[in-house]
């Protein structure tokens, strides 16, 4: 009976996240979403703490990596421009460089942010190939930002311990139709 009431919980909230995604509208206090709640929701990875701190916390618990998989969580390292880091979930994998997030608290929409964002594009920049380095798709620029920013890596949903559950990711991730030609003219026009 517990379980059922936690899925029909969990379906209720995760309704209303896709309603949040594809719904504009003012940040305010009931829309408002911080990144690591957001990802901790749609990704289903139960983690706790800073974005930045993710990484090591997954150690143990999560499988981890270096090459982006629809579900899993990218974590941003610490820098002066993001001082709790940043995480988002993969929701498309595009080509061996660039790949489609859905997050929160990114962008500045209506001149706010707090809001969540379905799709955007994420290329990794990185010499070695390797999502190190990474920029994203910045909606004030209307396409990628100008920073590179450190990537920590990609914390899977599958558990490395036998006390973890395997995550389950948001059937929303993702939306119906993403513009995989925008985001490859993104990555590449550089």
């Amino acid at each position: 009976m517990m379980i059922k009431r936690a899925k029909s919980a969990f379906g209720c909230f995760v309704l209303v996240v896709a309603l949040t995604l594809s719904v504009g509208g003012q940040a305010n206090a009931e829309n408002y979403w911080q990144c690591v709640p957001f990802a901790r929701m749609i990704s289903g990875i139960q983690l706790f703490g800073d974005a930045w701190t993710w990484w090591d916390k997954a150690e143990g618990k999560y499988k981890r990596g270096d090459t982006p998989r629809v579900g899993s969580v990218i974590v941003f390292a610490r820098t002066s421009r993001l001082p709790l880091g940043h995480v988002a979930v993969i929701s498309r994998v595009v080509d061996p460089r660039v790949a489609m997030v859905t997050h929160a608290n990114w962008s500045r929409i209506d001149g706010e942010r707090g809001h969540a964002e379905q799709d955007v594009t994420l290329t990794d920049v990185s010499e070695d190939n390797d999502w190190s380095e990474v920029k994203v798709w910045y909606r004030d620029r209307d396409g990628l930002g100008s920073t590179v920013y450190p990537v920590y890596g990609f914390i899977y949903g599958t558990p490395a311990a036998k006390t973890v559950a395997r995550a389950r990711p948001a059937s929303e991730l993702t939306g119906r139709n993403p513009d995989y030609v925008g985001a490859l003219i993104d990555a590449y026009e550089r």
